[in-house]
């Protein structure tokens, strides 16, 4: 199972006025050539598939599309794969938030 983390300035003061906006996100992943944004997210898997509707930033790495998900003011993302690692730190970092678990 993997790991869930959050982008968030929740910790920040005053934490009401700091959330992440979904058109703030539009905004810095159409400035990233590897994301795509996505209304609903599809999961295939041997014999079933599912489809989440939400706001999803993409991110292709490799072969791999790993969504960032926008919801209540805050990204979440799993950690599926070692290089997600890295890209949310960045991420973070870029969107001047904190990264936490959860």
């Amino acid at each position: 199972m993997s790991e869930r983390y959050r982008i968030t300035r929740s910790f920040q003061e005053p934490a009401e006025a700091q959330e992440i906006t979904l058109e703030e996100c539009k905004k810095y992943f159409a400035a990233k050539p590897d994301f795509v944004y996505k209304s609903v997210y599809t999961v295939k898997g041997p014999g079933a598939t599912m489809s989440i509707d939400g706001d999803f930033f993409m991110w292709s790495h490799g072969e791999l599309e790993i969504p960032f998900r926008h919801y209540m003011g805050d990204l979440y993302v799993a950690v599926t794969n070692e290089a997600v690692v890295p890209k949310m730190v960045e991420i973070a970092s870029e969107l001047r938030a904190d990264l936490t678990e959860g």
